[in-house]
């Protein structure tokens, strides 16, 4: 038997190796997204709230969102966030926003409101505030919910 020759070997590794890391996507490939919402509710040992958000994506993706939160804990009040903002971890599909998180939040208010939280789902986390008008206090832990809004179909009908 023949010995190969040790640049024949190197060479095909090399190319192999240059091979999988022209197939492997980059570590940095993920896109940053950010929520930008307005969510309402009540709490009094139970809470809730819902809203409507739009989530951009770096890479040009865009969808519209409804929000809900429900939970319990030592809670009370009412308040409207208006001008909330969030950032999601990096991601690689847009898809992977969507479903239930995980959510504990502190939030008070009295006239002027405002809420902070860090919510995970698996691997994505969303990081959230926002400011607005009401009268609450307390801490909540619970699920929050971001889904797809519904698209409105616009029926045309053409004249005869």
């Amino acid at each position: 038997m023949t010995p190969m020759n040790p640049r024949w070997v190197g060479g095909a590794a090399a190319f192999a190796t240059a091979a999988l890391l022209a197939l492997a996507p980059p570590a940095w490939s993920g896109t940053k997204c950010a929520l930008r919402y307005s969510l309402a509710g009540w709490s009094a040992i139970y809470s809730t709230a819902s809203g409507t958000g739009t989530v951009t994506c770096g890479n040009g993706k865009s969808a519209s969102v409804s929000l809900k939160a429900k939970g319990g804990g030592l809670t009370a009040g009412k308040s409207k966030i208006v001008n909330g903002k969030g950032t999601f971890s990096e991601i690689d599909d847009i898809n992977e926003l969507f479903g239930s998180y995980a959510a504990v939040e502190v939030h008070a208010g009295v006239v002027g409101s405002s809420a902070a939280q860090v919510l995970t789902k698996g691997t994505v986390s969303l990081a959230f505030s926002g400011t607005g008008k009401g009268v609450d206090l307390g801490l909540t832990f619970g699920e929050f919910d971001l889904e797809k809004s519904a698209t409105k179909r616009i029926r045309v009908s053409s004249a005869e």
